[in-house]
């Protein structure tokens, strides 16, 4: 039997990009796995997670939560010790799985997080199986391109960052919103990819989905920052 890899998976861009490229390099991945973190989080994407169960449909992918509860990152005082703390949750699911089939491996998508590389590469020397960090290093910009290339279709579903203002809840990542990314890196230091947690975004379509997911939604505005509040989700 073949290893099985684990996609540790968002819905957002990066995360969906190591998915879409370890199948393109034909890694045999059988499990989504997604953290739900009720509140802030230091090591995972937080918004909108509840939408990977829609994204697994249209993957074919099976799909693993894990809801591990408030982290308490907002009150955190050692952000090394809370990174350590949050993976804790993530290795345990990990470490059941590995009860049941022969992981190979694990899929990330960081791009200059060594806070996160560091933490989830330790966790796969623990547990003896491979990462795949496909986007690890990478030029911000021309990932970009290349996502949209391939065909995904971004949608920011959170921003919070000078020179993002409501303006950018529910718009489309392309080339044109690139564009601006880059003139807000050099003008304010935000990255492009929004890795510094600027945005956050959904891939509600791709060439690795059967259905695009179609979102209906409100923003919700508090000065400096911003999300979509999803009213309904669904595939079409």
């Amino acid at each position: 039997m073949e290893d099985e890899w684990v996609s540790l998976f968002s819905g957002g861009k990066d995360s969906s990009w190591a998915l879409y490229q370890a199948l393109e390099e034909g890694l045999n991945v059988t499990r989504l796995l997604t953290v739900h973190p009720s509140d802030d989080s230091y090591m995972y994407h937080v918004p909108a997670t509840e939408l990977t169960t829609l994204a697994a449909e249209s993957l074919g992918i099976e799909l693993i939560d894990v809801h591990p509860g408030d982290l308490e990152a907002s009150s955190a005082s050692d952000s090394g010790e809370q990174g350590d703390a949050e993976l804790e949750p993530l290795e345990a699911a990990l470490t059941d799985l590995q009860s049941e089939i022969d992981i190979a491996g694990v899929t990330a998508g960081a791009i200059e997080s060594e806070f996160q590389t560091n933490r989830i590469q330790g966790m796969c020397d623990r547990l003896g199986i491979d990462l795949f960090a496909p986007l690890w290093q990478e030029n911000p910009r021309e990932l970009g391109d290349a996502m949209l290339d391939a065909g995904f279709e971004i949608t920011i579903i959170q921003v919070a960052a000078h020179g993002l203002d409501e303006s950018w809840l529910g718009r489309t990542l392309d080339a044109d919103a690139l564009d601006e990314l880059e003139k807000l890196h050099d003008e304010y230091g935000v990255h492009i990819l929004g890795e510094g947690g600027e945005f956050e975004t959904l891939v509600t379509d791709g060439p690795h989905m059967d259905r695009p997911i179609e979102l209906e939604y409100e923003t919700e505005w508090e000065g400096t920052h911003g999300r979509l509040k999803i009213t309904d989700a669904y595939l079409g």
